[in-house]
């Protein structure tokens, strides 16, 4: 059942809820769930904050951000499980699988392409630009006023997924829920500065040894970078500094698909995809056992570096000469 309220009926009989976004978060995981559990906190809710990755530097001005508990879920008496920004176990994170083996409730909200969410309560609406779009309508349900550190972890979400409204899935109801909360006060070009213009040094000097990487297809419309770990170990990185390097090859004049192939270890490697018109990747991902938007994907393949991105690079071609099959008007 693809229902809301149903699940907003859940949250709401819960008093010790557990809330978690994806492995990897983002700053749509991250707002959504930051937002949702300040949220349940003003209805005098137990709510615990977790998250098996560790929370990006980029995100430390987040309300609320300092009590997210990163790693292994401390012991309580939890009476659901809210998974957020996400439908898949695998993206769950190790620290949580064994609430969701030994039976607690589980309520997904995602907007993610996914048939088949693996909570007891679900609802997915992949015409939300961010889930944050959806967790306001939550709160709403819920009768949970908006306020200014509500506002501020909902902008977020919805900036960082439309890549700050750029991006296609940016639609007059995106703009309306922003003006809601540009009217609790958030304050715009600082937060802009915090998530778009400003950047850590290592940062940069990964994004150098990237671009040494950058390849364009002979037709002129895919384009990729590889990151070893090598590459991440020298420039004094971590995974948190590769989420946007994608965009650099997808704004080359010309290209439609971008990819970037970053090594997590000997025999796996993390494939991001990144259309710009007409490609659907989340297609391309699937084929691999990932997923994601039509825009914007992303998958794990097994096997040492150079070998996933031949093995990818020789599908992504394909698809490409599949013309008609491969392409999302």
């Amino acid at each position: 059942m693809n229902n809301l309220m149903a699940v907003a009926e859940v949250i709401k009989k819960a008093q010790r809820p557990l809330l978690c976004g994806h492995v990897m978060p983002d700053g749509d995981s991250l707002g959504s769930v930051l937002a949702l559990g300040l949220g349940l906190q003003r209805l005098g809710k137990e709510v615990t904050l977790v998250s098996s990755d560790p929370v990006p530097d980029l995100y430390h001005f987040l309300p609320g951000v300092e009590t997210v508990i990163v790693g292994e879920v401390p012991e309580g008496d939890y009476d659901l499980l809210v998974a957020v920004d996400f439908s898949v176990p695998d993206r769950l994170g190790s620290a949580l699988h064994a609430f969701v083996k030994n039976g607690l409730p589980v309520a997904v909200i995602d907007h993610h392409v996914n048939d088949h969410p693996f909570g007891h309560y679900n609802y997915v609406r992949t015409e939300a630009a961010a889930t944050g779009e959806i967790i306001m309508d939550l709160l709403d349900l819920l009768q949970i006023d908006l306020n200014l550190d509500l506002a501020i972890n909902l902008y977020t979400a919805i900036v960082t997924d439309t890549g700050s409204f750029r991006y296609e899935n940016t639609t007059s109801e995106t703009h309306a829920k922003t003006a809601r909360l540009l009217e609790c006060g958030v304050p715009v070009s600082r937060l802009s500065n915090y998530i778009f213009g400003e950047q850590p040094l290592v940062l940069l000097r990964l994004l150098e040894a990237a671009l040494g990487t950058l390849e364009v297809s002979d037709c002129g419309q895919i384009a990729w970078m590889s990151i070893s770990r090598e590459m991440v170990q020298s420039a004094g990185a971590s995974g948190q500094h590769i989420e946007g390097l994608i965009n650099y090859p997808r704004k080359i004049k010309g290209v439609e698909l971008a990819i970037v192939f970053r090594e997590l270890d000997e025999q796996r490697v993390k494939v991001s995809f990144r259309s710009k018109y007409q490609v659907d990747v989340n297609l391309l991902a699937k084929k691999f056992g990932g997923g994601g938007h039509v825009r914007a994907s992303g998958c794990t393949v097994e096997g040492p570096l150079e070998q996933a991105r031949e093995l990818v690079l020789k599908e992504v071609k394909e698809f490409f000469r599949e013309g008609s099959d491969g392409r999302h008007p």
